[in-house]
């Protein structure tokens, strides 16, 4: 028996939002693990995407219930709603649906349909902050690709779609399958959820090849010593002239994006295993527990303590345990 999915899209909805999920799912039929998707709007009929492609939805009866929804983002899901009628239809349908998810800004559509309050979720990193501060009962993990709160399934921007609809099939037919629809769709196998939404080093966005040298090398040296010294030799350039060069291509100077890369390392390791906090901070650089506390503090306003404990907290509502 297939699986049914309602997928709820709006005028200017995000057409990756729904082609990637889609793929996967017929993929995963097409191995003979069968997923009935149907994509609705609150209107029916042709909605125009953001891209300007148009898709076929259906109006979906309210007696029918289904085994999964999902409510993508687009333009206008990061506003309170795009409409009252489709915060309505997503309330709706997720009364009958055994899992509620969303891709991208979606999850204000489910924040708005009163879904995520007390719950844990993530959106695009981009809009997590409008999130939080329209929903301050949500708590909102803005650097997640996705998050799993019981019943209730949230994903980041855009392509973490894949990795949402990836973990689903992993959840309903297991992980041979899973393995195979990644290879299917020649993506990576798969980003889990507690991975960063963006890494530091494309955040920086440094235009001189010289800048990008020093980070690759300090990305793979981070348990080292990175004095600004020994990062303007990896770039082949003077101390002084590399922290110049640094500061005014990022706009942070080198002793700050190391810290960030040495946190962006640290945090999947105190979430997602147990591995003793001291050990962390020697393995990512920080040399002693308490320089790492200070810089979680600094950048997330909360101790890795503190972090592991609700990751633990999530890990147990969702009927896992950390490795």
């Amino acid at each position: 028996m297939s699986r049914s999915v309602a997928i709820v899209v709006f005028p200017n909805f995000e057409l990756l939002d729904l082609s990637g999920p889609l793929c996967a799912f017929t993929a995963a039929t097409l191995h003979g693990s069968p997923y009935a998707v149907t994509v609705v709007s609150a209107q029916g009929g042709s909605v125009v995407s953001s891209s300007g492609v148009s898709i076929d939805t259906a109006k979906p009866s309210p007696r029918r219930r289904h085994d999964t929804l999902m409510a993508v983002g687009g333009l206008t899901a990061h506003e309170l709603a795009p409409d009252s009628n489709t915060v309505m239809l997503v309330r709706k349908l997720a009364s009958g649906a055994r899992r509620v998810t969303s891709v991208c800004t979606g999850a204000c559509l489910l924040a708005s349909a009163g879904l995520l309050e007390g719950r844990r979720a993530t959106t695009h990193w981009r809009y997590a902050a409008t999130l939080q501060s329209r929903f301050p009962q949500v708590r909102v993990d803005a650097d997640r690709i996705f998050v799993k709160d019981g019943g209730i399934w949230t994903s980041a921007g855009v392509t973490a779609g894949i990795d949402l609809a990836l973990a689903l099939i992993e959840e309903d037919y297991g992980t041979a399958l899973a393995k195979k629809i990644a290879r299917d769709l020649v993506v990576h196998y798969r980003r889990h959820g507690g991975q960063s939404q963006y890494s530091t080093l494309l955040e920086l966005e440094p235009a001189s090849g010289r800048v990008r040298q020093a980070l690759a090398f300090a990305r793979d040296h981070l348990h080292e010593t990175l004095s600004v010294e020994r990062l303007a030799a990896a770039a082949c350039i003077g101390a002084r002239h590399f922290g110049r060069l640094f500061l005014s291509e990022t706009g942070e100077t080198p002793a700050r994006a190391i810290e960030r890369l040495r946190i962006e390392a640290a945090r999947p390791k105190v979430e997602e295993s147990r591995e003793p906090l001291e050990s962390i901070a020697r393995k990512v650089g920080f040399g002693d527990v308490e320089r790492m506390r200070r810089s979680f503090i600094r950048l997330f306003g909360q101790t890795p303590q503190t972090l592991r404990r609700q990751a633990r907290k999530s890990q147990r509502a969702a009927g896992s345990s950390p490795r």
